[in-house]
């Protein structure tokens, strides 16, 4: 018998000062709770009750550890109402690695945070290479292929690459029919921040494949500019269609080449694979699996 079932029956037996109903109220035999006493004490090396035909009193040991074991059984008993609690309702802090695609993660950030008050989020926004169990993070998002073996990991969805331009601009500019039509076009290109090179624009239709490296009027790191200077009428764009939907949707660009598909790009999230997945962990893994991306988007 463990220490702790050994405190549970001396407990019972000295708040009722009887074997036979400690063994009552415990669902088992006055036999078994007499020998449960008997390995405590023989266990600490004293006598903890004094006993006759007729009654069970403490001794002074006894009386010392019943407190004791009082206070212990509480703690016991708060600690496993507190992780009970814990599973049902995630809370604590949980830190999160982003990348710098903030127009795709607010929303969906701001919905989580509505949802599990009791979570408190550490975000931390950047494209580097981050090293998850190192560096202390719960869960990171990212695009890519998967290389670390340390991590499990959960597919989100695919965006795509998409040209986009002003209205404004193709009315002073005949739109561009072929891939090679774009090197006599103002184009705005992305500066990739983790590798410091600009983006290749890849265009695929059947089975020809192009990339594109266009002369540039303007770079930039930060897709949320690039789309703002495609909207102000500054040239063309090769961006995620995550971040000009809504400006499709206005009417503010509108695409082009539209036979051909741009490359695409997979979002993933990971959590270290060493840890016990706490329940504010996978409150998280399941909430962005479900709306970073529309139904149907993982194609």
């Amino acid at each position: 018998m463990d220490s702790h079932g050994g405190m549970t029956i001396f407990v019972q037996v000295a708040e009722s000062r009887s074997f036979a109903t400690a063994g009552r109220q415990l669902g088992i035999s006055a036999s078994a709770v007499s020998k449960g006493v008997a390995r405590l004490e023989q266990k600490l090396g004293v006598r903890l009750f004094q006993r006759s035909t007729r009654s069970v009193s403490l001794t002074a040991e006894g009386a010392l550890f019943l407190e004791r074991c009082r206070r212990i059984l509480a703690e016991i008993a708060a600690a496993e109402h507190e992780l009970a609690s814990t599973t049902a309702t995630p809370q604590g802090r949980l830190r999160v690695s982003l990348p710098l695609v903030s127009g795709l993660m607010w929303p969906v950030l701001s919905a989580f945070a509505s949802h599990y008050r009791q979570i408190e989020l550490d975000l931390d926004f950047s494209d580097r290479l981050v090293d998850v169990v190192d560096e202390g993070f719960d869960a990171v998002v990212r695009t890519g292929e998967l290389s670390d073996s340390r991590l499990m990991s959960k597919r989100l969805g695919i965006s795509r690459f998409v040209c986009v331009g002003a209205p404004g601009y193709f009315e002073q500019h005949d739109r561009p029919q072929q891939p090679e039509d774009i090197a006599r076009h103002a184009c705005l290109l992305h500066r990739v921040p983790s590798t410091g090179l600009l983006e290749k624009w890849r265009l695929r239709r059947g089975d020809e494949d192009v990339d594109l490296r266009p002369a540039p009027s303007m770079t930039s790191n930060h897709l949320e500019t690039l789309r703002h200077m495609a909207i102000q009428g500054h040239g063309i764009a090769y961006l995620p269609d995550f971040a000009v939907k809504a400006a499709l949707d206005r009417g503010e660009l509108v695409t082009v080449l539209d036979d051909w598909a741009g490359s695409s790009s997979t979002f993933w999230v990971l959590w270290p694979s060493n840890r016990q997945l706490l329940p504010r962990v996978r409150a998280f893994v399941d909430f962005m699996a479900e709306h970073l991306f529309p139904a149907g988007s993982l194609r």
